[in-house]
């Protein structure tokens, strides 16, 4: 089987993989679900997160039964092998606005070969969307997906990703004072994934933080933003890794703007 064949192969598990795990998330939607919180008073859970994620580990364990996993849920790898191929899953990401019935949420799987991503595949099934991006490029319900063309800043709408718990709060202000003061407006969805795949829908012109972020939350995303013709780097302008700190998705025309606003996040620590 050639390299493109094997990454065909993948690309359509993840599909099928976020597509089984999202079924289970959509057969619970707006139901009396029981909440449990991790951490954080915002960072919650619930079974049917994991109920999910061991749904789409089947799939995936169907194709691929020697294969590594890295998801969000206890029964999971939680760093991305540095070699040979792995999956990294999020079952339900947005568990915050699932819980309160807000459509905004979304099942990823991603592919990776060497901690690269290869293909991957975002289902959003309260919003009707599916996100997939393989060889043969990156699509929205079966329509190519392209980052916006927009390269002026006051034309532009950004959105600060991930969550800045309260004993950084004066990050959070950074990164909303840096944005309305370059862009043209601001968004914030709570769904990391489906904010970058906005961004390579054209639909945003970037997203962006500070922090270091878990894979299972970006890497499909940041798949789909480079294959529709986005950049994503870290702080610096380097090309953007799971294991990097801070995530900057743009556009291409406006990244360098981008950059600087998530740098002056970095000033309040």
């Amino acid at each position: 089987m050639s390299e493109r064949e094997d990454e065909s192969r993948r690309a359509g598990v993840a599909l099928r993989a976020a597509t089984a795990g999202a079924d289970v998330a959509a057969a619970s939607f707006r139901t009396d679900l029981e909440v449990e919180r991790k951490d954080a008073k915002t960072d919650v859970v619930t079974q049917v997160d994991r109920n999910a994620q061991t749904r789409v580990i089947e799939v995936i364990d169907n194709a691929f039964p020697t294969e590594s996993v890295v998801g969000e849920e206890a029964d999971a790898l939680k760093r991305v092998p540095e070699t040979g191929p792995a999956w990294i899953v999020d079952p339900i990401d947005g568990t915050n606005n699932y819980v309160s019935g807000t459509r905004a949420f979304g099942t990823a799987v991603a592919a990776v070969r060497d901690g690269e991503p290869v293909a991957a595949a975002t289902v959003c099934p309260a919003l009707g969307d599916t996100y997939r991006v393989g060889p043969d490029g990156a699509f929205r319900n079966d329509e190519p997906l392209s980052v916006s063309d927009c390269s002026d800043p006051e034309a532009a709408t950004v959105c600060p990703t991930f969550w800045w718990n309260f004993d950084h709060r004066e990050e959070y202000a950074a990164a909303t004072q840096a944005i309305v003061k370059r862009f043209g407006d601001m968004r914030r969805f709570g769904c990391a994934q489906l904010e970058l795949a906005m961004v390579a829908a054209g639909a945003l012109e970037g997203t962006m933080t500070n922090l270091r972020t878990n894979p299972w939350d970006t890497v499909a995303g940041v798949q789909l933003v480079r294959e529709a013709g986005g950049t994503v780097t870290d702080l610096e302008g380097n090309r953007w890794r799971h294991d990097s700190t801070g995530l900057v998705a743009s556009n291409g025309s406006l990244h360098d703007d981008l950059c600087a606003a998530t740098r002056e996040i970095g000033r309040t620590q």
